[in-house]
C-alpha cells in the first residue's frame, strides 16, 4: 500500500470539503453573527453530530472495517465480505431509525436535560430548539449509513468519494445561506433542513460509488448471523464505554449554555479550525493505516505493521506541529480576516481567537490518537482505547464543573486539550509496553528537528505580524493580504529548516513531486 498516496488522496478531497466548511462558516458568521438563533442552530446540529460519531465513526467502523478488509485480505473472496456488509446493513439500519424516532418524539425532554436553565426557562428560545432539533436529526441515519458504505469503500482502497462526501453538506449548507441570506430564525430553519439534505447527497454519493466498484448492497431481514455477532462482540463493549465520551460532550454543550450568548458560536469557529489540521492529517492516515495495519496482522506481519505506525507518526507530526504553533501564534488575525464583519464583531473575533489558541494546544495529541488506536483496532482491541477516552475526559468533565464559573470559556478548550494529551499518552504507554510500538531513535530524532523548525517558524510569525499591524487594521482585503503574508513567512521558515535539519524525509518530498514512488 502507497501510504503517502493514500493518505494525501484522502487529506486532498476533505480539504475540499473544509475549504467550503469554511466558506460555510464565513457566511455564516456575517449574516447570523453570535446570536441566539446561530446557537440554537449550532446546538440542533451537534446533538446528532455526537449520535453519529458514535454509532457511524466511532467503534462501529473501527471494528467493521477490520474484519471486511480481513476477509478481502485472507479469503480473497469479495462475495463473502459482501454478504458480511449486507448482514451488518439489515441489522445497524433498523436500529437507527429506532434510535431516532425515539429522539424526535422525546426531544422536549431531550432538550431539558442537556441544556441549562438560561436556555429552557425561555419558552420561546426552547420551542425553537426543539423544532430545530426534530429537524436535523434524522440526518444521524443518513450519515451513520454513509459510515457503512465509507467503510467498504476505504476497504477496498477506493478513498475518493467516502473523502468527498462529506463537502455534500457544506454544498447543501452555504446553499441556504444563499437563498436565506437576511438571517436571523429564518435562515436558521433553512439551514436545519439542507442539513438533511446534505445527508441524503452524501449516502447517495457513497452507494453509487459502492455499486461502481462492484459491490450492490441487498436489503435483507435483521439476522444476528455469526458473522454480526462477531462484529458486535467487538464493538459493544468499546460502545458502551465509548458512550462516557458522548456523555462528556454533552456535558461540553450543557457548559456552552451555562456560558454568555455567543459562546456555542465561538467554540464552533475555534473547532472548526482545530479540525482542519486533525482531518487533513489525522482522520486521514488513521483512515489509510487502519486496513494496512488489519492485513500485515492477518499474515502475522508484526514488525510491518510497526513500521507503518511509525511511518504514519512522522508524517503526521511533519504537518500538525507547525499547524500547531501557526495557529496558536496567528489566532487573532486568522479569527479576523475569517469571520469579522456583518453581525460578526472584532470583539467577537478576539473572543474566538482565545478560544483557538487554547484548544490547538492539544492538537498533536488529537491527530496522535488517530495514528495510535488503530494499532489497538487492528488487534480486534476495541476495548483499551475507549476505557482511556473515557478516564481522561471524565476528568476533563470534572474540571469544567469546578473552574467554569471561575475561567469562564476558555475553561472548555483547556480540558479539552488537557484531556487529549493524557489520552495519548496512556496509548502509547499501552502499545509500547505490550511490545506493538514504540518511538525509536530515528523517529524521536525527526520529531525534535521538526518541533525545533516549528517554534521558529513561530517566531517568525510573531515577528512579521508585529510588522503588518497597520494592515490587520485595516479593511477585509488588506487584512487578508496580512494573514497570506504570515502563513508564507512561517511556512517557507519551517519547511527550508525542516528540509535542512533532516526534519523532513526527502524521499516523501520526492513522491509529492511525483519523481519517486514510497510503499507504506
Amino acid at each position: 500500500m502507497n501510504l503517502l498516496k493514500a493518505g494525501g488522496t484522502i487529506g486532498g478531497l476533505t480539504l475540499v470539503s473544509r475549504i467550503l466548511g469554511f466558506a460555510r462558516e464565513m457566511v455564516f458568521a456575517r449574516v447570523m453573527g453570535a446570536t441566539a438563533a446561530a446557537e440554537v442552530f449550532i446546538w440542533a446540529f451537534q446533538l446528532p453530530n455526537l449520535l453519529r460519531r458514535l454509532l457511524g465513526e466511532g467503534a462501529f467502523s473501527q471494528g467493521f472495517v477490520p474484519l471486511f478488509a480481513r476477509r478481502i485480505g485472507k479469503e480473497g473472496d469479495v462475495a463473502e465480505a459482501k454478504l458480511f456488509a449486507e448482514e451488518v446493513q439489515a441489522v445497524f439500519l433498523p436500529i437507527l431509525i429506532l434510535i431516532t424516532a425515539v429522539f424526535v418524539i422525546a426531544m422536549p425532554a431531550v432538550v431539558i436535560a442537556v441544556a441549562s436553565e438560561r436556555w429552557t426557562s425561555d419558552p420561546d428560545k426552547f420551542a425553537f430548539t426543539v423544532l430545530l432539533t426534530r429537524i436535523t436529526f434524522p440526518y444521524l441515519i443518513f450519515i451513520s449509513m454513509v459510515s457503512l458504505f465509507s467503510g467498504i469503500l476505504n476497504s477496498l482502497s477506493r478513498f475518493v468519494a467516502a473523502a468527498f462526501a462529506p463537502a455534500l453538506l457544506n454544498i447543501a449548507l452555504v446553499g441556504a445561506l444563499a437563498l436565506v441570506p437576511q438571517g436571523g430564525r429564518e435562515t436558521a430553519l433553512a439551514m436545519s433542513w439542507a442539513v438533511l439534505v446534505g445527508g441524503v447527497l452524501q449516502l447517495g454519493l457513497t452507494v453509487i460509488a459502492t455499486r461502481r466498484a462492484g459491490l450492490t448492497l441487498r436489503l435483507r431481514p435483521p439476522r444476528l448471523t455469526p458473522r454480526v455477532k462477531e462484529l458486535l462482540i467487538l464493538i459493544l463493549p468499546a460502545t458502551i464505554g465509548a458512550g462516557g465520551y458522548y456523555i462528556s460532550q454533552l456535558f461540553y454543550a450543557y457548559f456552552a449554555t451555562r456560558l454568555p450568548e455567543g459562546s456555542f458560536v465561538y467554540l464552533s469557529q475555534a473547532d472548526r479550525l482545530n479540525q482542519l489540521p486533525l482531518a487533513l492529517v489525522g482522520s486521514a492516515i488513521g483512515t489509510a493505516i487502519l486496513p494496512a495495519i488489519s492485513r500485515h496482522l492477518g499474515l502475522g506481519e508484526e514488525r510491518q505493521a510497526a513500521v507503518i505506525q511509525g511511518r504514519a507518526t512522522e508524517l503526521a507530526m511533519l504537518l500538525t506541529i507547525p499547524a500547531t504553533i501557526a495557529l496558536a501564534v496567528a489566532a487573532e488575525p486568522i479569527m479576523t480576516v475569517l469571520f469579522e464583519g456583518g453581525r460578526f464583531t472584532a470583539a467577537d473575533a478576539a473572543t474566538s481567537a482565545l478560544v483557538l489558541s487554547i484548544l490547538v494546544t492539544g492538537l498533536p495529541a488529537y491527530v496522535m490518537i488517530k495514528v495510535l488506536a488503530p494499532g489497538f483496532y487492528a488487534r480486534k482491541d476495541m476495548k483499551t482505547p475507549v476505557v482511556v477516552t473515557l478516564v481522561t475526559l471524565a476528568l476533563g468533565v470534572a474540571a469544567n464543573f469546578i473552574w467554569i464559573e471561575e475561567v469562564g470559556i476558555a475553561i472548555l478548550p483547556l480540558t479539552t486539550s488537557a484531556a487529549a494529551w493524557l489520552n495519548a499518552l496512556a496509548l502509547y504507554v499501552l502499545l509500547a509496553a505490550r511490545g506493538h510500538f514504540r518511538v525509536e531513535a530515528w523517529l524521536g530524532a525527526r520529531l525534535a528537528k521538526q518541533l525545533a523548525a516549528a517554534l521558529a517558524m513561530g517566531a517568525t510569525i510573531w515577528l512579521v505580524g508585529g510588522l503588518l499591524d497597520d494592515l490587520f487594521a485595516g479593511s477585509v482585503g488588506e487584512r487578508l493580504l496580512g494573514t497570506i503574508a504570515l502563513i508564507g513567512a512561517g511556512s517557507i521558515v519551517y519547511f527550508a529548516l525542516a528540509w535542512l535539519t533532516g526534519g523532513m524525509d526527502r524521499d516523501d518530498l520526492l513522491v509529492l513531486l511525483r519523481r519517486k514512488k514510497v510503499a507504506g
